[in-house]
């Protein structure tokens, strides 16, 4: 393994972290701050759409930069992000501070993703993006219940200081193990990114990737809440549960990449099914704590696996249909990663606060996936027909 991709990894971690602890902690938030449970929800949203949003723009401004120094930078941004979060002493604070962390992410991922896979040869590409969301399936592992159980014992002002730190050992990381020389990134216009957000096929990819990996974020965002409320588990309980979770997120990464090696788009196809299906299980699961333990660890295994499929699947694509764009497509699909989750997270929320209920999300979700398999099918249909239509030209 290059020791730049431990670099990344170390930097996805801390990034994974400052994400998805805020799920664990919703309740405490919210009444530290005094806001619903829904609203404390939001940070979710609003730090999914910052990076939607900055993914694309800021990729595009800082595409003339060097790379190392682009990386850096962002190591800088997130780490004061997560000072000012921790020192926020309102929600309008918070959720600032959570957007500009979430601009750091965006351009991060965005661009790390085509760092990592220009490191190794082209047939381990998939396997090297995975390797660097590796970083954020163990933050899922092991940052957010050990940050979730520092915000229930300390306060979560004290988990977004331990996240600070974080930042500092990922800003080391980069300095010490990214290359001095890495290719400058695609010089990209704001006009170039539009003629790749409307080209049809990549279109197609961007909304299959909202679509199939947000749809898990309309259940957990609010799982803490339902393990609790629905299956009767304690919060120290819930803490454990989440490293389960994280757990099962590190297996169905790697095993993700690897069958995203072979064939993306096969890949997607059998891992978004089963993703529905589960889902859909746990619906009927949830109420019992053995029979919702399980579905638990499945539904974990499948929620990332599908990230390194769809990352190399849209960067195949932009090769072939938008060669001056890979950087451009790799962002905005970065981008439909967060808008899937602002999305999910947003529904979910609605959800809860409707007469359906925190038991309705698993089945809302699935739904979402669902609908990220059927364009799944539909890009592979016209995948088969494009050699045709090339012979016919």
């Amino acid at each position: 393994m290059p020791p730049a991709l431990l670099a990344l990894a170390i930097s996805a971690f801390a990034i994974g972290t400052t994400e998805f602890v805020i799920v664990g902690l919703l309740n405490t938030i919210a009444a530290d701050l005094g806001v619903s449970v829904p609203s404390a929800g939001l940070l979710v949203s609003g730090y999914a759409l910052g990076v939607a949003l900055g993914a694309p723009i800021l990729t595009a401004l800082t595409g003339h930069l060097p790379r190392r120094h682009l990386l850096l930078g962002l190591m800088v941004l997130f780490t004061a992000a997560n000072v000012a979060a921790a020192l926020s002493g309102s929600y309008a604070l918070l959720m600032t501070a959570r957007i500009l962390s979430a601009l750091a992410h965006g351009v991060f991922f965005s661009v790390g993703s085509t760092i990592a896979a220009g490191l190794v040869a082209p047939e381990k590409r998939a396997s090297a993006i995975a390797t660097m969301f590796a970083g954020l399936t163990l933050a899922t592992a092991i940052g957010v219940p050990a940050g979730t159980w520092v915000g229930q014992e300390l306060g979560w002002r004290a988990t977004f200081w331990i996240i600070t730190a974080l930042g500092v050992v990922s800003l080391i990381a980069t300095a010490a193990l990214l290359p001095r020389t890495l290719p400058r990134g695609d010089v990209t216009t704001l006009a170039q990114q539009a003629r790749v957000l409307v080209h049809p096929r990549l279109l197609l990819v961007f909304a299959m990737t909202a679509l199939g990996y947000g749809g898990t974020f309309v259940t957990f965002t609010y799982l803490g809440s339902v393990l609790e409320t629905i299956t009767g588990f304690s919060a120290n309980m819930v803490s454990v549960l989440l490293l389960v979770y994280g757990v099962a997120i590190a297996a169905g990464n790697v095993i993700g990449g690897k069958m995203a090696d072979r064939d993306p788009v096969r890949a997607l196809t059998t891992l978004f099914l089963a993703q529905a299906l589960v889902l859909l299980a746990f619906t009927f699961t949830a109420p019992h704590p053995v029979l919702a333990v399980i579905t638990l660890f499945l539904m974990g295994a499948l929620a990332f696996a599908n990230v390194p499929g769809l990352q190399v699947y849209v960067v195949q694509l932009a090769q072939r249909f938008t060669p001056g764009g890979v950087d451009v497509a790799s962002a905005l699909n970065i981008a439909a990663f967060n808008l899937g989750i602002a999305a999910g997270a947003f529904i979910g929320g609605l959800v809860v606060s409707s007469a359906l209920g925190l038991a309705a999300t698993p089945w809302i979700g699935a739904l979402f996936v669902a609908g990220g398999l059927l364009l799944t099918l539909l890009s592979a249909r016209l995948d088969r027909h494009a050699p045709a239509l090339h012979a016919a030209d």
